[in-house]
C-alpha cells in the first residue's frame, strides 16, 4: 500500500545382510562380503527439462532489491535526523507546491520538485508496509514485465508513480505529511496485467502453463474492458477495496497509519490508459485504443 508515511558406498562387515546406502555413482553392492556388484542400467531416456520452481523476471527482483535497500539504509544506516532530511528530499509532500504556504527553507526545492513524483515509490515506512507491496508487485509486475520487457517496464512504474502523485496531489493541495511507498506503480501494474491476462491463452487460463507467449496474446482493446465480466469483476473489487481504505474501514498494515488511496487510483488509471503507450505488441485493428497516441501534458 502507499502509505503516507550436494558418497562413496563402503560395505559394511560382519553382518552379510544388504544394506541399504545411499549412492551417486558406481556399481550397488548387494550384500556385505559379496564380491559381485551389479552396475545399475542407465536409461537412454533425454532429460526431462524442469521449469524453475520461481521464474521472477530480473527486473522485478532489481526493484525489490533497490526497495529492500533503501529501506535498510534508513533503518539502520541513518540518523533520526538524517532520515528526516531523506524524507524531506525523496518523498512526496503536496505542500512543496503550493506557492501560497510559506515553508521557507524547511523542503528542498529544485529537482526535488520533480525527482519526488517517482522517489517517493521507493520509500516504504516499515518492513511491514514494505512486504506488503512486495506481495503485491511479484505476480502483477512480473506479468507486465514479461510482456514489456525491462526498460519499458521500467518507464511504466515510474510512469504509473506520478500519476498517482498527481492524483495524490490533486486532493490533498497544501497538506504538509509525505507520501509513501510504490502501490500507486504497482495498482499500474494490476490494471496493465488486466489488459491482457484474461484473454484466451492467457497466463489466467493456461492451468499452470507460462510459457512466453502466454504474456504475448492479444490485449483487450480498451473499449472493450468493460464489457468483460471478468474485468468488470476485477475492477469493482479493487475499486471497493480502495473505497473502503479511504474510509477507514479496513487497517493499512496494523501500524495506524493512513492510506493515500488517491495515488492507487491514479496508478491504476494511468495504467490501464496508458497501457498501449508501452505494449510492444504490433497493433491491429482489433486492439488499437484512444490511448495509442501519447497526448502532451
Amino acid at each position: 500500500m502507499t502509505s503516507r508515511h550436494r558418497m562413496a558406498i563402503t560395505p559394511q562387515r560382519g553382518s552379510g545382510r544388504a544394506k541399504a546406502l545411499p549412492f551417486l555413482f558406481g556399481p550397488i553392492c548387494l550384500a556385505a562380503g559379496q564380491r559381485s556388484c551389479v552396475t545399475p542400467a542407465v536409461s537412454s531416456d533425454p532429460p526431462v527439462k524442469r521449469e524453475p520452481i520461481f521464474n521472477i523476471p530480473p527486473v522485478i527482483i532489481a526493484v525489490l532489491a533497490v526497495l529492500a535497500l533503501v529501506h535498510v539504509v534508513r533503518t539502520y544506516v541513518l540518523s533520526e535526523q538524517q532520515d528526516v532530511e531523506f524524507l524531506l528530499t525523496f518523498a512526496f509532500i503536496p505542500v512543496r507546491y503550493d506557492s501560497s504556504v510559506m515553508v521557507g527553507d524547511a523542503l528542498p526545492g529544485g529537482g526535488a520538485d520533480v525527482w519526488t513524483f517517482i522517489t517517493y515509490a521507493f520509500i516504504h515506512a516499515d518492513w511491514t508496509h514494505l512486504g506488503v507491496n512486495a506481495i503485491w508487485l511479484l505476480p502483477f509486475g512480473s506479468a507486465v514485465a514479461r510482456r514489456f520487457g525491462t526498460a519499458r517496464f521500467l518507464a511504466f512504474f515510474a510512469v504509473t508513480a506520478a500519476a498517482g502523485a498527481a492524483l495524490h496531489l490533486a486532493t490533498h493541495a497544501g497538506e504538509q505529511f509525505p507520501m509513501i511507498g510504490a502501490s500507486a506503480a504497482i495498482s499500474g501494474t494490476m490494471a496493465a496485467a488486466m489488459r491482457f491476462s484474461f484473454q484466451r491463452g492467457g497466463p489466467l487460463t493456461l492451468l499452470g502453463r507460462a510459457d512466453d507467449s502466454a504474456y504475448r496474446v492479444p490485449a483487450i482493446p480498451l473499449r472493450s474492458v468493460l464489457s468483460d465480466a471478468r474485468v468488470v469483476l476485477f475492477v469493482a473489487v479493487w475499486f471497493g477495496i480502495n473505497i473502503l481504505f479511504g474510509l477507514g474501514s479496513l487497517p493499512i498494515t496494523g501500524s495506524g497509519q493512513s492510506v493515500a488511496w488517491q495515488a492507487h487510483i491514479g496508478g491504476f488509471l494511468a495504467g490501464l490508459f496508458l497501457f498501449s503507450w508501452f505494449d510492444p505488441k504490433p497493433r491491429s485493428p482489433q486492439t488499437d485504443d484512444g490511448a495509442a497516441t501519447p497526448q502532451s501534458h
